[in-house]
């Protein structure tokens, strides 16, 4: 199990003094930054996962539970007919983002916002947040990383034109947030709310085979 980058200065600045503190004969306080050192360790902990086969299979783009699945909540989806997939991460789920589907990255968008609950619907719309968009053999996704109360940054790490894969790694977020999923209306929602999913391998959605059907 790898840890991702993001996380290598939380842990260094916890580790690094209390290294030195121990050095200098304050085992105490040497301890506690020893373990918030490893609380970082387990917050950007960056395990294996195996995507599931299928072309047009939906993946859950991160760990956590499913607070919505299906028709887009009203204001909260990009322009158009969407189904929607959210998915609310705790600070004990794995904070490292995968990618829904495959496809190409179309447009990156990054909006500032506010800080609400992440879990609160109004959080999609209102809060800090980045927007993917990939093109999938002719059909748009869209992927949104939204912060919380405790997630003060989302880190997403994608250009416009570049190609990715299903399941692969694209970014974090840091101490608890939420994942948007919006795809077309004829894709088949299969997750339910309430689910416990795990990034880049539960199916959540399959996508029409023929996108002239949406």
């Amino acid at each position: 199990m790898g840890i991702d980058r993001a996380g290598l200065p939380f842990i260094a600045a916890a580790l690094l003094p209390a290294v030195a503190l121990w050095a200098f004969g304050q085992p105490g306080a040497a301890t506690l930054l020893a373990v918030a050192a490893g609380v970082f360790v387990f917050f950007f902990r960056d395990p294996e996962r195996t995507p599931p086969d299928g072309a047009d299979v939906v993946v859950a783009p991160a760990d956590g539970r499913v607070v919505h699945a299906g028709a887009a909540e009203p204001g909260v989806a990009p322009d158009g007919l969407w189904q929607q997939i959210s998915v609310f991460l705790s600070p004990l789920d794995v904070h490292v983002n995968r990618m829904p589907v495959s496809g190409r990255i179309v447009d990156v968008r990054y909006r500032p916002g506010r800080f609400l609950p992440a879990y609160a619907p109004r959080a999609a719309e209102q809060n800090e947040r980045s927007e993917i968009w990939i093109d999938h053999d002719g059909q748009r996704i869209v992927c949104r990383q939204v912060v919380g109360v405790l997630a003060r940054r989302v880190v997403c790490r994608l250009a416009p034109g570049t190609r990715v894969a299903l399941g692969q790694r694209f970014g974090v977020m840091k101490f608890g947030s939420r994942m948007d999923v919006f795809l077309p209306p004829s894709a088949s929602v299969s997750a339910v709310t309430g689910d416990m999913v795990r990034g880049g391998e539960t199916v959540v959605a399959t996508l029409s085979a023929t996108p002239g059907e949406e």
